[in-house]
């Protein structure tokens, strides 16, 4: 009797395992559900690491959107490229200017497929959508109603994304 139950909860763990290695590991360039700044305040004497920067200075982002949320990515990357304008920040305006996004004929795993090409980079620098609209917006911003409500829609659009880090060669022709 006590063996079945060895051997049902032995392979029930063994199941499970997957489950368990799966949830510790942080799923990577998965966006915030609110603004960042909303969520957790970093410690005043050290910045918060990027969620997604590249280390060289081109990269690309190959973001899938959900098929049916391409409108409101479009919609996330007009208001981005808006406050990039807007921005006094010098810094974010030059990481901006670098920042051109295309839109594939191909979808990417039945998701439609944005290529966002940073040439210059900016290494070491936040280069999430999410993030960046966040950094550019006051904290009072932050905490409107509608921009949190803002913030979990253009949230969930994302089916996945990856990230180039981009070298030249060939004498960067």
């Amino acid at each position: 009797m006590r063996r079945p139950f060895v051997i049902s909860t032995g392979a029930l763990a063994l199941a499970l395992l997957p489950a368990a290695v799966f949830a510790q590991t942080p799923a990577p360039a998965q966006p915030p559900a609110q603004p960042p700044a909303a969520a957790q305040p970093a410690a005043p004497d050290k910045p918060a690491a990027p969620a997604l920067a590249f280390t060289t200075n081109a990269g690309l982002l190959l973001v899938q959107v959900k098929p049916d949320q391409a409108a409101v990515f479009e919609e996330m990357m007009t208001k981005l490229k808006t406050a990039f304008a807007g921005t006094q920040d010098a810094a974010l305006k030059s990481q901006g200017a670098g920042i051109k996004v295309y839109k594939s004929s191909e979808p990417m795993q039945g998701n439609t497929l944005y290529v966002i090409v940073a040439d210059p980079a900016t290494p070491n620098t936040e280069y999430y959508p999410l993030q960046l609209l966040a950094r550019m917006m006051t904290d009072d911003q932050k905490r409107l109603p509608e921009t949190i409500e803002m913030f979990k829609k253009y949230n969930d659009v994302f089916a996945g994304v990856n990230k180039l880090n981009l070298t030249p060669v060939g004498g960067g022709m």
